[in-house]
């Protein structure tokens, strides 16, 4: 029988956490993903496209419209997952957060070493002058957002087609090679080459959290199918 997710916490000091959609779905965000007919209702391309860089640039006030109407969820409140791995950051058992979100809920919930593999969408910047703007900014403009210089502000996201910044890959790598525990929630390990990183883990306790079935499941200390906030809420720090 496999210990439980509460004895391999306690008896592990260096735990990295890496998260996916399904750590923010239960603080109201959808996995865009699961409900790819929804968006197609409403949107002539699927959801893959219009996140593309090629996209952003090429049609960029349809960009936008998607972008504000389906990826700027900023009244979502951090969940239970997310207060937990704060707590548990904050009590020196969790070395960092990596997360494919690019919703800032794990800064919001108090985490502080977060290493955001695809962006945030409370960075954006002017590409001409490189000038700064928050989320609510961006949420609040019209038709594309524009800098006071008259460049077209982008968000720093990594859209499809764009690589992953260098140095929170090394970051994020160099903490999962160092850790003695994994936690992999809430994400199916299908989007590279962010599932990628977990190859790097050369600890003894792989835990997933996740309602489908992973790749990963066979390489396990433990696999839980359940909700991310419920299962790490059980956890006592």
């Amino acid at each position: 029988m496999s210990d439980s997710l509460q004895k391999i916490t306690d008896r592990n000091k260096r735990i990295v956490f890496f998260g996916g959609a399904g750590v923010s779905t239960e603080s109201g965000i959808p996995d865009f993903r699961s409900v790819d007919g929804l968006y197609n209702q409403k949107y002539d391309f699927p959801p893959e496209e219009i996140l593309s860089s090629g996209f952003f640039y090429s049609q960029t006030e349809y960009f936008y419209n998607f972008y504000r109407d389906k990826m700027l969820c900023l009244d979502a409140k951090p969940n239970a997952a997310h207060l937990k791995l704060a707590e548990m950051e904050k009590a020196g058992k969790l070395s960092c957060v990596v997360t494919q979100n690019i919703d800032g809920l794990h800064q919001a919930a108090g985490s502080k070493t977060v290493y955001e593999l695809h962006g945030s969408v409370h960075r954006n910047y002017c590409l001409k002058c490189g000038h700064f703007f928050d989320a609510e900014y961006i949420l609040n403009s019209k038709g594309v957002p524009k800098c006071s210089c008259g460049g077209t502000i982008k968000p720093d996201v990594v859209l499809y087609g764009e690589n992953l910044d260098e140095e929170t890959i090394e970051n994020s790598v160099k903490a999962i090679s160092k850790a003695d525990c994994l936690i992999i929630a809430g994400t199916s390990l299908a989007v590279y080459p962010a599932a990628g990183f977990v190859n790097y883990f050369r600890g003894d306790d792989l835990v997933l959290i996740n309602k489908t079935p992973t790749p990963m499941d066979r390489s396990a200390s433990l696999v839980i199918h359940g909700k991310v906030g419920e299962e790490l809420g059980k956890i006592k720090v």
